[in-house]
Parts: structure tokens; sequence; C-alpha cells
């Protein structure tokens, strides 16, 4: 059967299994915001955004500004949170109504006036605590210049506290993550006993609600539960993979001992082989790490490994022993092949693998 070039299907059916899933997981009156940033970890933000709003899903999370005013302009018009406002984007934050998460002094002063000279009033903002992963949030020293702005400031008004946990899928760094949850909730206290009233307050992943319960508070955020990944294969069986990259062999090719493949030489045949040629290299998000027989593809149910080094445009793999032919379907991963494996020959792991497609790769929505 000949097969259409290499494609990103996303399945938004599975989509539905893996929210519902993870929504069963929470108190009913817990609410659930949805991680759609990296162009919805590589899939199709606007699509997956789309879907989930149907699904009446609480809020949406984006890591910088661009990213929601892309949903915007597609017509989400479901909250969203911004994890890493940079302040020459305050304008785009105001212009489309997206929330910016605070989490510095400089950023949270030059949000105020950003909002002063806007003449906004009670505008949302969220205040993100450091409890622990160090990459950013305020510190405990940092708190009374916090509550000195919140107390002041009426063009804003919070409405999360939230923080992230370092390592919720390691169950050796459990001592940890429980006195994360602990600083994040005498942070929140602290805040809470200042401005008068109760913001929404969320530090669990996609891990953390799976593994922490007790630290689900009124909000959680999942990420890549909801692309089909649950960092631990006790949750992976119950969830989904949505995006499966394909691809076909546009040419085989015959082998004798002594023939190289792909550029540099690489890999010289020592025996009679067939290599067969795919129309997907690392500009398309198959990195060179994969090379060198360490990463594969799926052909009738069979691994075929790389052969040499990666090309831009192009991978060459072992087929020798494989029945197949020119126009033959190619799976690099899905739901048969989950992306954590092909990424695991190379030590990554499932999001760089899945967030790395290039925008180039035609992607197909299947519902």
């Amino acid at each position: 059967m000949k097969h259409p070039e290499t494609v990103l299907e996303i399945n938004l059916t599975d989509l539905t299994s893996n929210y519902t899933y993870l929504k069963n997981k929470i108190r009913p009156e817990v609410k659930m915001m949805a991680v759609v940033k990296a162009f919805g970890y590589g899939s199709d933000a606007v699509a997956v955004a789309k879907h989930l709003e149907a699904l009446q899903i609480d809020y949406f999370a984006v890591a910088y500004a661009p990213e929601g005013v892309q949903l915007r302009r597609a017509g989400i018009t479901t909250p969203i949170l911004v994890l890493h406002p940079q302040p020459g984007n305050f304008e785009l934050l105001l212009d489309y109504d997206l929330e910016p998460n605070l989490y510095s002094q400089r950023v949270l002063e030059l949000f105020i006036t950003k909002v002063k000279t806007a003449a906004k009033q009670a505008y949302p903002i969220h205040i993100k605590y450091n409890s622990g992963l160090n990459r950013i949030g305020f510190s405990d020293a940092e708190i009374p210049v916090v509550l000195e702005h919140l107390c002041n400031a009426q063009e804003v008004k919070v409405v999360s506290l939230l923080s992230h946990l370092a390592a919720s899928e390691e169950h050796e760094e459990r001592a940890f993550t429980l006195e994360q949850i602990a600083r994040f909730t005498k942070f929140s206290e602290q805040i809470i006993a200042k401005i008068g009233y109760t913001p929404l307050m969320h530090c669990t992943n996609t891990s953390g609600i799976l593994n922490y319960p007790e630290a689900h508070f009124s909000m959680v955020r999942c990420g890549i539960g909801l692309y089909g990944f649950g960092n631990d294969a006790v949750y992976d069986k119950n969830l989904f993979p949505i995006a499966s990259l394909r691809s076909v062999i546009s040419q085989i090719h015959e082998l004798t001992p002594g023939d190289s493949v792909g550029y540099n030489r690489t890999f010289v045949a020592d025996k009679p082989m067939r290599s067969a040629t795919i129309p997907l290299g690392h500009a398309d998000g198959i990195g060179r790490q994969y090379g060198q027989g360490k990463g594969f593809v799926m052909i009738n149910g069979n691994r075929a490994y790389i052969l040499g080094n990666v090309c831009m445009d192009m991978i060459m793999v072992d087929v020798t022993d494989i029945d197949c032919e020119e126009g033959t379907r190619v799976v690099l991963f899905g739901k048969d092949m989950p992306a954590d494996v092909l990424a695991g020959t190379t030590g990554s792991i499932s999001y760089e693998l899945i967030t790395g497609v290039s925008a180039r790769v035609i992607r197909q929505i299947v519902d």
C-alpha cells in the first residue's frame, strides 16, 4: 500500500481520553489548567486548545505572550496564563487579555507601571513562588516586597498563586517534593492573610497530579499527560500519545560490501544489505544523535535502525531483513511506538522529541 508524505497525525479522540483520565484524578471542585505551550507540545496548539475548550477546560497556559496571541486570534476565549512573560511583550498581554505570571521584583514593578499607564483596574495577575526548582519565582526574602506592591496597587488583582515541583515523578525525591509543597502552602497563607482574599493555588504538573493528590489545592496544571505521557509505566498504560509521526520509504538501495551510506561515510557495509531512504531528517526534528545505529523507525512491525549520519532532510535505515518496498509506511513514534522509547535510545525524553517536530511537517488532525 502506498502512503502520503511525512505527516504528524494528531488524534483528538485520544486527547479526550487523556483529559478524562486526568480529570477523574482530581476532586470535582478543583480546576484544570491545560499547558499548550511549544505548539501544544509539538502538536497543534490551536487544534488542541479548541478541543479542550469544547470540553470546558478551566484555564490555558503558554510560555510566552505570542503563543497566547495565536490562541486568541484563533478564537480561544478561555483565560490564558503566560508562564514566562517578558517586559517587551507587556503590550501584547494587555491587548489580548493575557494574564502574566509575575516572578521577580523587576517584572512585578514593570507590569504594575504598565497597567497604571494603560489605566486598567484589577488586571488579573499570577504570582510565582520559588519553592525549590530555582528557575523563576519569588524567594522567601522577597515576600515583604511582594506584599507591599500587592496591597498598594489597585490596578492588579492576584487570581492565582503558583509554584512548580522539581521532581514529582521521582519517588526517591518524595521528601524534597513534600517540603516544596509545605513551603508553597506557607507562602500562600502569608499572601492570602495580607491581601484579604483567596486566589487559586496550583503547584502540580502531570506527575504531581498523579503522585501527590494532597497538593491539588484549587487548580492543577497538566501538560505532558494530556499529550499521552505519565512519566511512569503505571500511568502510561492509561494514557494515549495523541501525536504519531509517520513517513514513507522513498527509495531502496542494494548495498554490497564496501558501500558507504550518507555523509562522512560513517557507515560502511561489511555484507550485502538493503537500505531505505526516508524523507525526514534533523530539519524535521530527528536530530543527529539518533544516527549511527542508535535510533530506529518501525516498518511493518520491525525496527529498522538508522545507518550513518542523519541528514538534514533524510535518514537511511537498514531494511535488509524487512519485507518492504518503496512507498511502504514508516512510523517514527505514536501509539504503538511511544516517543519516549525512541528518545531513550539517546538518553533523551519524550518532551524533547515531540516538541522538536519541525513546523514543515504537515499536521493532520483526526477526530
